[in-house]
This record gives C-alpha cells, structure tokens and sequence, in this order.
C-alpha cells in the first residue's frame, strides 16, 4: 500500500514539476522574444506628446512605454508634434481608432480641452505625463504621472544659491508651453540672485547657439545658463566658449551626453525627472485601470522628480544612459 501510495505521489508531484516547468518555459520565451507576460486581452494604448523632432528626452520615455506594454500585452502606439492643434488632431484620430487607451502631454492645454474631453465621453481612459499636472484631473484625466515644474523650478533655485550664483539666464526653448514657464519661474521664486528670461526657436539649434552666445558676450555678469532640455546643455555649452563665459551650464533633463559631461565637468548639474518612469507608469496604469479598476495619486500628480544630479552621481547613472532608460 505505502509502495502504491508512493508512486502515485511520485506520478503527481512529477506532472506538477512539469506543467510548472512548461509554464514558466513559455513565459521565458515569451520575455525573450519581446512578447506579452500575461495573458489579458490584447488592448491597444496610444501616447501622443507635445515632442519635436530628435529630442531625445521623448525617446527615453518611449523606452519606458514600450518595456511596460511588452509586459502587460499591450499594442502601443506613439504619435507627437511640438504645435498644440496638431497633437489634438492627433488624439481625434486615436480616438476614432477606438483605442483602448490614451496617454497625453499637456503642454499647450487649452489646445487639448476639447479633444479629451471627447476621449472621456466615448469611454476611454486618459492618463497624462511630463505637463499639464494642474489641468490634468478638470480635463478628466484617470491621472498624471511627472514632477511638478513649479518645484522642480525651486529647486533648481537652491542648488544655484549654494553654489553661490549671482545671475542665472534661463533658455526656454519653445514658446507657449506652459510646463517651461513654470520651470524658470520656479527657478526665480527660490533663487538669491536676478534671473532673466531668454527665448530661442528649440527647432533651430545654430539660432539657439547665437542667441545664447550674443546674451552671454552682451552681459558679462550672467554666471549660469540653465536649459530646459537635455539637448540644449551642450549648445549652450558651445556658446559659452565661443563668448568666452565662464558661465556655469546647468540643465533639466538628462541623456548620455549630460552624463559624460557631468563627469567631465563641463556641466554643473541636472535636473532629472525619469522620463522613463514616466511612460512605464502611464502605460501600466492604464493596464491595471482596465484589468482592475485601479487608480493612482487619489486625485494629486504621482511625481517622478526632481532629482539633482551632479558629478558625484552621473558615474552610477552611466550604465542606465547608455541603455536609454535615463
């Protein structure tokens, strides 16, 4: 009897082994061939955002989005164009897609208003990134996920006072988004010494690099430049040298290229806001909203920064610029 009972434990305990062993096989293969690690319905989430062309601080949060779709067995889908009336046009044609979902920046909001509030009326959950933290739960968003620029402004205010700035020039790089406004307004609310405003035309970087270059050979005294772009640091960089300032350069947003320079010290620090968390939240989000009925922030921005960056940390962070998730 014991004998008979042993073996029929060793027959079940074996066919256990081996469908555990076969499913956790399957989901190996799945994560290796890039595919789905659950298996929900196929739902399909589109992003559309305020980005130009090239910037990399979108890819980065791209990156993130596609990672957390791969996971969650979502179809993604990403459109952007920087002028406020195309990327609501761009949000219609999601929603004539009947997308299942639907992640949005809200740089430009009043250009938005309408369009998501037809998103919500057809049934589509919405979930806003980077800008728009104040519009975002009036125009019916589920919730946003970024820093509050406002804050991320002051603190970029206080790194400048203990490195004993004088006069900062903030760069803003594309008129009419308010998410900049708030960042150098923020910057001047904290900071001890005079800040001035300058706008350049970000889709044009030999202007940019002019138009810096001309301030910093016309006023001597500035003795920061602060970007809005991780882009724009080394541009600014170069207009510094060609004016002969010695001006520190200091950037929101982080890449590679702020990192090495970090390093190497021709930067002073960053403002980072893990854009990659960013698109991997969203897109989660969504998926735990139509799996489960789940929300975050209780109404208030689930913040992602800031975060100061300086020498002492972009040797850590090296490793994850690389593989394009900071």
């Amino acid at each position: 009897m014991t004998a008979v009972l042993a073996a029929v434990l060793g027959v079940t305990l074996a066919g256990c082994s081996s469908t555990g062993g076969k499913r956790a096989e399957e989901r190996a293969a799945r994560a290796a061939e890039g595919r789905a690690a659950v298996d929900t319905p196929r739902w399909t989430f589109a992003m559309v955002t305020h980005s130009g062309d090239g910037d990399t601080f979108w890819d980065i949060v791209q990156n993130g989005a596609k990672q957390a779709a791969v996971k969650d067995n979502i179809k993604f889908l990403y459109a952007h164009n920087e002028e406020g009336k195309e990327q609501a046009q761009l949000v219609q044609s999601y929603i004539d897609q009947d997308v299942d979902g639907l992640i949005v920046t809200l740089a430009k909001p009043d250009a938005m208003k309408d369009v998501l509030k037809k998103a919500v009326d057809a049934g589509i959950p919405v979930i806003t990134v980077n800008s728009g933290s104040e519009e975002s739960k009036s125009f019916g968003a589920l919730a946003h996920i970024g820093q509050d620029e406002t804050i991320a402004g002051e603190a970029v205010g206080e790194e400048l006072n203990k490195r004993g700035k004088k006069k900062a020039l903030c760069v803003l790089h594309e008129q009419g988004n308010v998410g900049h406004e708030q960042r150098c307004d923020g910057t001047e609310e904290t900071f001890e010494g005079k800040l001035e405003k300058l706008y350049v035309e970000g889709t044009n970087m030999p202007d940019v690099q002019s138009s810096i270059e001309a301030k910093l050979q016309s006023d001597k005294d500035i003795d920061a430049v602060v970007t809005l772009g991780a882009p724009f640091a080394d541009t600014a960089a170069k207009a510094a040298e060609q004016a002969g300032s010695d001006a520190e350069i200091d950037t929101f947003d982080l890449n590679a290229k702020v990192a090495a320079a970090l390093q190497d010290g021709s930067l002073g620090f960053a403002v980072d806001q893990q854009p990659y968390l960013q698109g991997y939240e969203a897109v989660d989000l969504l998926w735990l909203h139509r799996y489960n009925a789940d929300v975050l922030g209780g109404g208030k921005p689930v913040l992602t920064g800031p975060q100061i960056i300086t020498k002492d940390d972009a040797a850590d962070l090296a490793e994850y610029t690389k593989r394009g998730t900071r």
